[in-house]
């Protein structure tokens, strides 16, 4: 129960560091690093008495590190996001708090390359998120099936999308604010399915294969379940 507690807290503190990050111009890098430092506080309270702290604490920060390279290859074709997938795909092997870290360090690292802005924060809490709700359903019906994974990992690609819409619609208000949403979300509906199709096409083409390898190494190192029906590669 603490735990969840934490857990509620830190979003509800990253939702307003978001805000902050459009309302206080020039001072998005700094409160990009106060959100990761929020991000991690349940993901280190997670650790407290634990044996296996240093080996999940690697696996999270390279798996982080390839989200991030992953994206900035692709950096000029905005709607392709190979990191979406690695956040996904990782968490359904680690777990909800383990696919926020990884979600949230991605995003800020991946734009030390590709330019940091106010958008920052908001990518950082939305690839989180992506990475905490996939954790959160992964033993559930939607994310156990190839069909309704494959829906999920496109209505991902729209939420992400829509949701960004907001870093940039946030000064306005009232009637303003909806019909600047709406037609931002009629706009970039091209580019969001995009990037939902390619959520899909990577976790039909990889997903098995990652999550093979990413679940004997979490088992290897006691983060997981023993993959003894190979469920990680008969999900996908």
């Amino acid at each position: 129960m603490k735990q969840k507690w934490l857990t509620i807290i830190c979003f509800v503190a990253c939702a307003g560091l978001m805000v902050l990050a459009v309302k206080l111009d020039g001072m998005f890098l700094l409160l990009s690093f106060a959100m990761i430092a929020v991000c991690a506080l349940p993901f280190l309270v997670r650790f407290e008495g634990r044996q296996v702290q240093t080996e999940e604490v690697v696996l999270v920060g390279v798996l982080a590190a390839v989200a991030a390279v992953s994206r900035v290859p692709f950096g000029a074709i905005p709607s392709v996001q190979p990191t979406s997938f690695v956040i996904m795909a990782s968490a359904l092997v680690l777990g909800g708090e383990s696919g926020f870290m990884i979600g949230a360090v991605a995003a800020v690292a991946s734009n030390l390359f590709l330019g940091q802005g106010p958008w920052t924060p908001w990518q950082m809490f939305l690839w989180g998120m992506m990475g905490y709700v996939t954790g959160l359903l992964r033993d559930t019906w939607l994310l156990r099936r190839k069909m309704p994974q494959m829906v999920y990992a496109f209505a991902w690609g729209l939420v992400f999308g829509w949701m960004m819409n907001l870093w940039y619609l946030a000064e306005l208000d009232g009637a303003a604010f909806g019909v600047g949403f709406i037609a931002s979300c009629i706009t970039s509906f091209p580019m969001d399915a995009a990037h939902g199709v390619c959520n899909v096409l990577l976790l039909a083409v990889c997903g098995g294969t990652w999550q093979k390898i990413l679940g004997r190494a979490a088992y290897k190192y006691g983060l997981a379940a023993p993959p003894k029906d190979d469920r990680t590669v008969k999900n996908l």
